[in-house]
């Protein structure tokens, strides 16, 4: 695909067939961040880590707000695991984000953590993530055409809202699919 001809996914889901059974995203919802001609950037959404949201914000030894109670924080990705992510709505003023659109960011400084335990941030929804994912040039158009993936359009609710155990089939419901169909290994494009 030239660039002439190149067609962004940022601000999608990228939901994997089951074509990606073995890999570390078996299974997964990316949240893409990033998709440029040069490659892209995305955060795992669906699959839990060990750690809890609680953990990421005592650092800043501040009350945690209820709200984050038994929340978890993702497996963003097989990249930098050792690094944190926050995709969050409304976009705000931090240190280093990158805007996805016009309500949507990605913040990677810690001085959002200390916002999201200010009292005027209550409002922010976010989710957290450790790691991201991250394609070459031409990688990702590559997979898609080969059906590892489907590109399903954000829907806030299934990003910030649901349990992480139901954000795949909601990802294929907003397609269309069904669960059975993806139990069958069925794959196509969207």
């Amino acid at each position: 695909m030239s660039e002439n001809n190149f067609q962004s996914f940022a601000d999608h889901f990228l939901v994997a067939l089951p074509k990606n059974g073995s890999s570390f995203f078996s299974g997964s919802v990316v949240y893409l961040c990033g998709h440029t001609p040069n490659g892209a950037m995305g955060l795992v959404i669906n699959k839990p880590s060990p750690i809890r949201m609680r953990q990421l914000l005592e650092s800043e030894e501040k009350p945690i707000p209820k709200r984050f109670d038994d929340v978890w924080v993702s497996l963003g990705g097989p990249v930098q695991t050792d690094r944190g992510f926050f995709i969050h709505t409304p976009i705000g003023k931090w240190n280093s984000s990158i805007i996805v659109n016009d309500d949507i960011a990605v913040t990677s400084s810690r001085d959002i953590v200390a916002g999201l335990l200010a009292d005027e941030q209550q409002e922010i929804k976010t989710m957290a993530a450790i790691g991201y994912c991250s394609w070459e040039k031409g990688q990702l158009e590559k997979e898609i055409a080969e059906d590892y993936w489907l590109i399903a359009p954000t829907d806030h609710n299934i990003l910030f809202d649901l349990p992480f155990f139901k954000r795949y089939d909601a990802a294929l419901r907003s397609l269309g699919v069904s669960a059975a169909v993806r139990l069958s290994g069925a794959s196509g494009h969207a």
